[in-house]
């Protein structure tokens, strides 16, 4: 890169690029260590118990849930570029953890802080492009997050193919490869300014008095607020059912290619490869070009049916290959511009400046806790009861996310944070992460219809 750290200031798509790389990590990281875990059984000589601990603390789980929670709240107390300076720096310590361990405390701890690193760094990446795009293109700005997160497990898929004959070798150079994505970011992100709408917050709060700056940072006081939980609810009821869908896919999908539709190994990747590469063309070519253009709740609808027509699919008739590649191209180009996408512009469009982040880490901690549960379970579900009875759960999840995103989509198309904040807040809150008549006086309530 062109410019020694601090000595040049990344801006624009650039900065919202090196802040998006947050989410390729993320996804990157769960992928490597899904299709790795089989290696490292076999080299460490694991148990079910070590194993099952690997996953409930890594990148996909726990680990990133716990991130996300303690993350959020440093994110609003300290600043968005406080996260940036710092996380990815514990991540690669983890991820030198991982690549070079030789017994199974090594390869744990470094999953931990793998785990613990990505999940700060999620939501202060929406965050930070929510606060920092323009208003007239916020759904581009924080589809490139979106991108990111899709082109993750392409990448760390198609080195799996690629590395498989390499054995556990080429499952360190997955992860080594995550190591040196890790630095370059970081390095880039050394010219990130501060956000704007952050500073502008916090020298408000630092002009008031103490009990006030007190009570206006503290939980509670952003629970009081009706806005505040029906946010929280709307959001969660889209993305954590549509989460527990895709979650258990990102991690289990592979095991059920191949022990329900009966293929192998590599081709159940290069499968799992072509369904995120049609995630990556659906991200770019539609939500990021039609996101700040077109009905919002249309977008999501379309998606929304794309994916249970997908799943129908893959549950009830027999797992042939042409259902196969209609599934993957289904939920592939539904991913793109479906729950998670609109989650995360809207986590960043619907909470005050001074909860953006500890909002969005409440939230991910849920959905990601949820996932885990899910997890748990779903391998025995479908062992005891059946693929189909475990399909037909996920297809549950998905109309229930469908039915809350449909009807409780927010009209926030082409407003300012701050329009949106006086909407919301009443004019005493625009700008000032909360106003005096803002608990029950809501102007306009999550739910209100896109365009009117």
């Amino acid at each position: 890169m062109a410019f020694a750290p601090g000595s040049k200031k990344t801006t624009g798509m650039k900065a919202t690029a090196s802040v998006a790389m947050s989410n390729y990590i993320e996804a990157g990281s769960i992928v490597a260590g899904a299709g790795g875990l089989s290696l490292w059984t076999e080299y460490l000589n694991l148990n079910d118990f070590s194993v099952g601990l690997l996953g409930a603390v890594s990148a996909n789980a726990l680990g990133a849930a716990i991130g996300a929670l303690v993350g959020g709240h440093l994110c609003d107390k300290y600043g968005r570029k406080f996260i940036y300076t710092y996380d990815l720096l514990v991540y690669m310590l983890g991820m030198l953890l991982i690549v070079f361990s030789f017994n199974f405390p090594m390869l744990l701890i470094g999953y931990i802080i793998v785990g613990l690193a990505v999940g700060a760094g999620v939501p202060a990446s929406w965050t930070y492009i929510a606060e920092e795009a323009p208003a007239e293109q916020r759904a581009k700005h924080t589809g490139a997050a979106q991108l990111a997160w899709s082109m993750g497990p392409v990448i760390a898929l198609l080195l799996s193919v690629a590395l498989a004959p390499m054995g556990l070798l080429g499952s360190r150079l997955i992860f080594a490869h995550l190591f040196v994505v890790a630095f370059i970011t970081w390095y880039i992100r050394q010219g990130l300014s501060e956000s704007k709408a952050w500073k502008e917050d916090k020298a408000k709060l630092q002009a008031g008095n103490e009990q006030e700056r007190v009570s206006r940072q503290s939980i509670k006081e952003f629970f009081k607020h009706k806005a505040n939980r029906s946010s929280l609810l709307i959001l969660l009821g889209v993305y954590l059912f549509w989460n527990l869908t895709a979650g258990a896919m990102g991690f289990f999908m592979p095991y059920i290619y191949e022990t329900v539709g009966g293929i192998s190994a590599d081709h159940a990747n290069l499968l799992q490869a072509v369904l995120w590469i049609f995630t990556v063309l659906s991200s770019y070519f539609v939500f990021m070009k039609m996101g700040d253009k077109h009905n919002r709740r249309m977008l999501f609808a379309v998606s929304a049916v794309m994916g249970i027509v997908a799943w129908l699919l893959l549950t009830y008739i027999n797992m042939s290959m042409p259902v196969l590649f209609a599934f993957v191209l289904l939920w592939g180009l539904a991913a793109g511009f479906g729950a998670q996408a609109f989650y995360g512009l809207w986590a960043g469009e619907l909470f005050p400046t001074r909860y953006r982040a500890r909002a969005q880490g409440i939230m991910f901690f849920f959905a990601r806790l949820a996932v885990a549960v899910w997890s748990l379970i779903m391998p025995t579900l479908i062992t005891k009861l059946g693929f189909a009875t475990a399909g037909t759960i996920m297809i549950v999840f998905l109309l229930v996310s469908a039915v809350i995103g449909i009807a409780f989509a927010p009209n926030t198309q082409g407003k300012t944070l701050a329009q949106i904040e006086r909407e919301r807040y009443g004019e005493l809150g625009a700008g000032t992460g909360f106003g005096g008549a803002g608990k029950d006086t809501v102007a306009t309530a999550a739910g209100r219809p896109v365009n009117g």
